[in-house]
């Protein structure tokens, strides 16, 4: 037995450094493309390179680099790499406001936050890192594009887009601010342009399907896509117009409503609109001021319903002589159903209170069990189960088997047609910028669209672009876009749209696999490494980069690249890192730093006047409630940082940012630091076998106790981790220290334990802590890397509960119970249950026939 010194006061800031150099230098991380070691893909969704990780970045890299940390532990070949999102329109806004070139200020940034990430002590594969901008990424994009154009997974169409007039752009829904484009201001308009699409609608049944398959997502995660892919039954009603010679489609899920219809409307972008509109100037000002709302359905969603009465009667198909007024109106979209709608008032809220705003019939259908005919309706629409009324042939029905009937009888008049449809719509991958992956096409005036030639990819980006003038530079560059046609030689034009940035991140994980391939992936590598066994991620992205993902790999399945249907096997999505909020007295944010806390009240640290406490939010640079994570690592350590990440809240939850939880987290790893380095005992030297007799058979000693305490917290830390409850992990360590500190038995037993208990809890917060554990590590007496040790195993019988109660009866009735060991001996057992007192008073005088005895349950004695 030994003495461990101490090697002094921790010092994060030189430990860190070493060891994370340290592991550079072995390349520990670097994952083989072939082990005879199980493979385990862990995968944090890429960042954007925006120049600063946030609290967010730590806390979403950190969850991830447990993970890693931990099945690297358990035996698992480990991929986990970084790379960088890094196309996107804040690079094109720095080149104007800051006169820098995109690609310059891109590769800066990435520069900046690759050293800030190592300082967290990521376990990253960094010989796979890629960035989205470069030519040796995208010329791989541009030629799946390819493929998929042959395949008809990709082609040009029309489209309504937002378009700002002033910087002649294509905006984002979320772009478009009071009907506004975000940057220029001006009054956006709604415009017919072309556009390249994938067609993601080809998959959209077994996108929805495979949904199901998908056990290892959140569930609410899986609802969120299933709604967006929006799959419905219905049936599409043809409604004759009175004195024409056009009809109106109209595509319906509430068909057992038909007979309630008192209206119908029409998207101001459908064709009878600009029909209308062409000879009438108060419909065309009615639609103008509908397109200014911009395409945005949750935008139109919030406005006030309004209508422009076209004059247009629709005839009822199964009234006679009931005309439907034809109304223009702004809340119907045209990229649903068929762009128009009947109204049916009385069930449906938005109908309502569009019937009650132009005094139109409101005619209840269906009725709730136990009402008839007479049942009403006043303010608020009737949207639950009953009985079909007022509906002629449908009355008494119930909601289903009306269904049915009103599309029997309009199939058999020749009136319409059952019909599935889906919310899904294809995918509008062109956009209006410069700092894009280029479009591989070129438009030739003989050849029409002329796919470039493979061997001249990559298109590249020209460098020598200029930011003085609205709309797209490839548009205003003098030569670029001027290009002989690949077919018949004629002077022809690239195409100056660039792809959506959620193309880039469509397949990256695919790309890491084999991340220096000449093809888009290599095929025995993405065989081997996918699908992604963890991926970590914001609920942000529930939708469009995950639906993206999952129609990407299918694309590339038929394509041969890959031979997988889902990218992802499991999900995780984090909660958000927030903080209070502060103004001044007029009203200014302020950051956390600027605010004084020394007296009673909180004030401006500049002049001492009130500051305004705000609710937590999610930190954000616009309301200034941000914590810098490099002040926080120079300050205390990355492990400090990673620590209060993992143990204030549930890792799918919210977490409070808060000075006092990250001094509570440096205060645990100081201890810890103490705990090993100054034990309370003796300690063991490493590799010294335990006692005789002890591993088997661990005693009621204070040592023994420890032992069995130790292996209850590692089966609890290693189910912790499998299961994504790394608070629990936390609370679990902390506990077990705080018993280990209480240890001070000194005897050959107790030394070998507390070797046992330090070393194991080393390893088990190895994955959390890797610095200060490194370094325990190998105060400890170990040469070899932590990184390298295998987890701790469980003793079963040590960690199982010590004691158990059996009961003990005499002649079928319970006389007795007894306090013993789990799985204490037959012998053991019935020596206790026959010394028992109350035992001895039941037998007095009678034979004691046989004793019966069931381990760990019951002693039996038959009398």
């Amino acid at each position: 037995m030994n003495d461990v010194k101490s090697p002094g006061r921790y010092n994060a800031a030189e430990a860190e450094a070493r060891w994370q150099a340290e592991w550079d230098r072995q390349k520990i991380f670097e994952a083989p493309d072939a082990s005879d070691k199980p493979k385990y893909y862990v995968l944090e969704m890429f960042p954007y390179p925006s120049g600063r990780i946030h609290m967010g970045h730590v806390r979403n890299y950190t969850l991830g680099d447990v993970i890693a940390r931990y099945k690297r532990a358990r035996g698992y070949n480990v991929l986990h790499p970084m790379g960088w999102d890094a196309f996107g329109l804040p690079a094109e806004n720095a080149a104007r406001e800051q006169k820098v070139h995109p690609a310059e200020w891109t590769y800066s940034n990435i520069a900046n936050m690759r050293r800030e990430l190592k300082t967290m002590g990521l376990s990253l594969d960094w010989s796979r890192e890629i960035a989205t901008c470069h030519p040796g990424y995208y010329r791989h994009q541009q030629q799946m594009f390819l493929e998929m154009l042959e395949q008809g997974l990709a082609y040009r169409g029309e489209s309504l887009v937002n378009w700002d007039p002033v910087d002649e752009t294509v905006l984002a829904n979320e772009q478009v601010i009071d009907g506004r484009g975000w940057r220029s201001g001006a009054r956006v308009e709604k415009r017919t342009l072309h556009q390249w699409f994938f067609r993601i609608t080809a998959f959209a049944d077994e996108l929805l399907s495979a949904l199901n398959t998908l056990d290892r997502w959140p569930e609410r995660v899986r609802l969120m896509q299933k709604n967006w892919i929006g799959r419905s039954e219905g049936v599409t009603v043809e409604f004759a117009l009175k004195d024409r010679d056009d009809s109106l489609e109209v595509y319906t899920t509430r068909h057992d409503t038909l007979f309630g219809a008192s209206f119908c409307a029409i998207s101001p972008d459908h064709p009878l609109s600009a029909v209308i509109a062409a000879d009438n100037e108060a419909a065309a000002a009615f639609i103008a001021e509908c397109q200014s709302l911009g395409t945005s359905e949750a935008v139109i969603e919030r406005e006030e319903k309004i209508g422009f009465d076209t004059g247009i009667k629709a005839l009822h198909p199964f009234r006679d002589n009931v005309e439907l007024p034809v109304y223009i109106a702004n809340f119907v979209l045209m990229d649903y159903g068929s762009g128009a709608i009947f109204g049916c008032p009385a069930h449906d809220q938005r109908d309502l209170d569009f019937a009650r705003k132009y005094d139109l019939a409101v005619l209840p259908v269906v009725a709730p069990e136990g009402s008839g005919a007479d049942f009403t309706v006043a303010t608020e629409a009737y949207v639950g189960p009953g009985r079909l009324v007022n509906s002629d042939f449908l009355d008494g029905m119930s909601i289903g088997d009306a269904k049915g009937e009103v599309a029997r009888r309009l199939e058999a008049a020749g009136r319409g047609r059952r019909a599935v449809r889906f919310r899904l719509r294809d995918w509008g991958v062109s956009r209006q910028r410069y700092w894009g992956c280029p479009i591989p096409v070129i438009h030739c005036p003989a050849c029409g669209i002329v796919p470039v030639p493979l061997a001249d990819l990559p298109v590249e980006l020209p460098q020598d672009v200029t930011f003085d003038k609205p709309g797209n530079p490839l548009d205003h560059h003098p030569t670029w876009k001027n290009v002989g046609c690949p077919a018949c030689g004629a002077d022809a034009k690239r195409e100056t749209d660039t792809f959506d940035t959620f193309v880039d991140s469509s397949w990256y994980f695919a790309r890491f696999c084999s991340a220096r391939a000449d093809l888009p992936v290599d095929k025995a590598s993405v065989d081997y490494w996918l699908p992604v066994d963890q991926y970590v991620g914001g609920i942000e992205h529930a939708i469009l980069h995950l639906l993206y993902s999952r129609f990407y790999v299918r694309a590339m399945r038929k394509s041969g690249h890959v031979a997988l249907d889902e990218p992802f096997a499991g999900l995780f999505t984090q909660g958000m890192v927030c903080h209070e909020t502060y103004r001044d007295v007029d009203g200014r944010w302020l950051y956390p730093e600027e605010v004084d806390f020394s007296g009673a009240a909180p004030t401006n640290g500049k002049d001492g006047s009130p500051v305004t406490v705000g609710r937590s939010e999610s930190m954000s640079k616009s309301k200034k409630n941000v914590v810098d994570p490099g002040s926080i690592i120079e300050q205390y350590g990355a492990d400090t940082a990673r620590w209060f990440m993992l143990s204030d809240s549930p890792p799918g939850r919210d977490l409070e940012w808060s000075d006092q939880g990250i001094q509570g987290a440096w205060r645990y790893l100081n201890r810890l630091w103490r705990d090993v380095t100054e034990p309370g005992g003796p300690v063991a030297a490493a590799g010294v076998a335990p006692p005789p007799g002890f591993i088997k058979a661990p005693s009621d000693s204070p040592a023994g106790k420890v032992y069995r305490s130790l292996h209850k917290t590692i089966a609890g830390v290693t189910k912790d981790l499998d299961s994504f409850h790394f608070n629990r992990a936390v609370a679990r360590i902390r506990e077990f220290t705080n018993l280990l500190e209480e240890f001070d038995a000194d005897d050959a037993e107790a030394a070998w334990v507390r070797r046992e208990a330090l070393e194991t809890v080393v390893k088990l917060v190895g994955p959390m802590m890797p610095h200060v554990a490194e370094e325990l590590w190998h105060h400890l007496g170990h040469d070899d890397l932590l990184a390298r040790a295998p987890w701790p195993e469980t003793d079963l019988a040590a960690a199982t509960e010590d004691m158990v109660t059996i009961a003990v009866q005499v002649g079928g009735k319970l006389r007795a119970t007894l306090e013993v060991e789990r799985d204490a001996a037959r012998e053991r057992l019935e020596i206790a249950a026959l010394a028992d007192e109350n035992v001895q008073r039941a037998i007095a005088g009678k034979e004691v026939r046989k004793v019966i005895v069931v381990p760990n349950k019951i002693v039996n004695v038959v009398v």
